[in-house]
């Protein structure tokens, strides 16, 4: 498993590089010039140029990254294009709530997602069965800013039971949460729906309910367990996502996390902000995804055998050099 886990971290490096590569490629044929717009509409002879200079985008683009990359080595993600400030202690202080907010939406969608999933497969075509999927198909349908503002306008507007954009009480954090929230549930109810149906009326359940079994213990023990795993994976991959992509939330209510730093970066062509925020949020996507495939291990005694048979081939390999 060590092993595993360093190559898997290994991995990373050419991942992070290639992507680092491909952002500088698009911010040097995007349009707009972050120069020209710090220098305003009516600059004075050779702002421009001076701008340009400062920001170092008078180098070559090899040479601009060759530059971000030696900064990364060295802890330094560059300094803002617009608030002159280094942009790792803003990253570091707006991380906290974009980590919060997806990380309580993804626990909440868990909870509601996969009991409502359990419950449609063992009762297909009923009610209960119909109504799951109903809901799964409307919430997937519903696009997130849209049921975000029917929120603001339900609860916020009409109603004020909660605010719009206060943070700083536990009450203000109810929208934002829910709005995200209702994309994943969706995709859990519709995996996990799935994958039980797939699962019930296989032998080793029928096998499980010849001895005896009563079918919650078939149900909850045996085929949930391997159920779940490729609903594991539906979740590790929300929730990486879920880190560069609560925006639509953190626009609409005012959160100052990663997602409308990077939005602000790009609409300002704030390029150090762009790339900081990316590499940053790919690593952070790389590292979930190696969890996911760490939890794999102890769902699925499968992948623990492989493991161990790994293990005792290689201790037989250097009892028999010894030899």
């Amino acid at each position: 498993m060590i092993r595993y886990i360093i190559r898997r971290l290994l991995l990373f490096i050419p991942i992070l590089l290639g992507i680092t590569i491909v952002v500088q490629i698009l911010m040097a044929v995007a349009p707009g010039d972050p120069a020209r717009m710090l220098a305003g509409s009516d600059p004075e002879p050779g702002e421009y140029e001076q701008i340009r200079e400062d920001l170092g985008l008078d180098k070559p683009i090899y040479v601009r990254y060759w530059d971000f990359l030696k900064g990364v080595l060295q802890g330094d993600f560059g300094t803002s294009f617009t608030t002159k400030r280094p942009i790792l202690p803003e990253i570091m202080a707006r991380f906290p709530y974009t980590l919060f907010i997806s990380t309580l939406s993804i626990l909440i969608s868990t909870l509601i997602g996969i009991p409502i999933g359990i419950l449609a497969a063992t009762h297909q075509y009923k009610l209960g069965d119909k109504a799951a999927i109903l809901l799964s198909l409307l919430a997937v349908s519903m696009p997130a800013f849209w049921f975000a503002l029917l929120l603001v306008q339900l609860f916020a507007v009409k109603l004020r039971w909660l605010p719009v954009s206060n943070i700083q009480t536990w009450k203000g954090w109810i929208l934002p949460i829910a709005s995200l929230s209702l994309g994943y549930v969706a995709s859990i109810i519709r995996q996990m729906r799935s994958n039980m149906l797939e699962v019930v009326n296989q032998d080793f359940l029928t096998t499980a309910r010849a001895k005896g079994l009563s079918e919650q213990v078939v149900l909850y023990k045996h085929a949930l367990k391997n159920a779940l795993i490729p609903v594991v994976m539906t979740i590790g991959s929300m929730y990486g996502m879920s880190l560069g992509g609560a925006l639509i939330a953190e626009m609409i209510f005012s959160i100052p996390g990663l997602g409308s730093f990077t939005l602000t970066g790009l609409t300002n062509r704030d390029y150090p902000v762009i790339q900081a925020t990316v590499l940053f949020l790919s690593a952070l996507f790389c590292l979930v995804m190696l969890l996911i495939d760490v939890a794999f291990a102890f769902i699925d005694p499968r992948i623990r055998s492989q493991f161990a048979r790994k293990k005792r081939s290689a201790a037989k390999r250097e009892k028999g050099e010894e030899a």
